[in-house]
C-alpha cells in the first residue's frame, strides 16, 4: 500500500497476480497499483551453471559439440540409473518438488499413455507429497525399461540429469518465475513448459518453419494439451537436424543475473529520480 514500487519475478506473473486465480485476495489492490507493478524475471549464476566446467558432469561440453556432449551424458546417466544403455532414445526429465502447483495432476493423468505409446526414458528426481512419490514408484515398476524415480535430492545427480536429458518437462499450473526451465536451456535441455508465469517469458515457442524458439509451450492447464506439447517435442528432437538447431537457440538464450540486475538497477534509478 505504501511503496513506492512493487515488484515480483516476471512481467507475465506480474499481469497474472492482478486476477483472482492468482492473487490470493490482493488481487484488488494489486490492480490498483498496476502502473507501479513491475515485473523483473530471475536469473541464474552462469559460472555455477555451465556445462564446460560443472565438475558433476560425466563429460564437459560447449555450444559448439552440445548434441554430442549431451549424448555421451545420456549414455553414462543411463548406466548409473539402471536404464538400457540407448544414444538414440529421447530422455524426458523431471526435477522438481512433488506437489500439485508443479503439474504433476496432468503428468499423472498422461504420462502412462506416452510411456506405451512413445520410445522414450522418463527419469524423475524430487520429493513430496506420499501420493506422487507413491505413484512414481509404481511407475517405475511397471516400466523398469523405461522409468527411472528417485525419490530423493542429489545436486550432483540432478546437473547429469540436465546434462544428460533430452527434454525437461516444467508443466507448472503456476509459477511465478521458475529457475529448472532456466538451468535446462543453459545445459541445452529443451523445456516442455505451460504458459504461466516466468515460463511464458523465459521460453519461447520452437517454430520448424524460422528455426527459431527455445521449447514448447502449450497454453491451457490440460493433460492431452501437455501430451501433445510432450509429443512434438520428441518427434522433432529425434531428427538430429532440428536437436542442433534448437539445442544451440536454447544455450545461446541469456538469463544471466547479469541482465536482470540491470533491469533491478534502472528500477532503483527511477524510484532515486521520482
Amino acid at each position: 500500500i505504501y511503496a513506492d514500487y512493487v515488484s515480483t519475478v516476471s512481467k507475465t506473473y506480474a499481469e497474472e497476480i492482478q486476477y483472482d486465480y492468482y492473487g490470493e485476495h490482493l488481487e484488488g489492490l494489486l490492480r490498483k497499483r498496476r502502473e507501479e507493478l513491475f515485473g523483473i524475471v530471475n536469473g541464474i549464476d552462469y559460472d555455477v551453471y555451465n556445462p564446460q566446467t560443472d565438475k558433476n558432469l560425466y563429460v564437459n561440453y560447449d555450444i559448439k559439440k552440445a548434441v554430442e556432449g549431451k549424448t555421451d551424458n545420456k549414455v553414462r546417466l543411463q548406466r548409473d540409473l539402471g536404464l538400457p544403455e540407448n544414444r538414440r532414445v529421447p530422455m524426458v526429465a523431471m526435477i522438481t518438488r512433488l506437489v500439485a502447483n508443479k503439474g504433476l495432476d496432468l503428468v499423472v493423468r498422461v504420462l502412462d499413455e506416452i510411456l506405451q505409446h512413445e520410445n522414450i526414458q522418463f527419469v524423475l528426481l524430487g520429493t513430496g507429497d506420499r501420493g506422487y512419490e507413491d505413484w512414481f514408484k509404481e511407475l517405475a515398476w511397471r516400466y523398469p525399461n523405461k522409468v527411472s524415480i528417485n525419490i530423493r535430492f542429489s545436486n550432483e545427480l540432478a546437473q547429469r540429469i540436465y546434462a544428460g536429458a533430452t527434454v525437461f518437462l516444467m508443466p507448472s499450473n503456476y509459477e511465478p518465475c521458475g529457475i529448472g526451465q532456466l538451468i535446462a536451456m543453459r545445459y541445452g535441455t529443451i523445456p516442455v513448459v505451460r504458459e504461466t508465469g516466468g515460463l511464458k517469458d523465459t521460453v519461447t515457442q520452437f517454430s520448424n518453419k524460422t528455426g527459431e524458439g527455445t521449447g514448447y509451450l502449450f497454453q491451457n492447464y490440460n493433460a492431452h494439451e501437455m501430451m501433445y506439447a510432450v509429443k512434438r517435442a520428441i518427434r522433432e528432437c529425434s531428427t538430429l537436424e532440428i536437436w542442433q538447431k534448437i539445442v544451440k537457440n536454447a544455450m545461446q538464450a541469456d538469463f544471466s543475473w547479469k541482465k536482470s540486475a540491470g533491469e533491478y538497477k534502472a528500477l532503483y534509478e527511477k524510484l532515486l529520480a521520482k
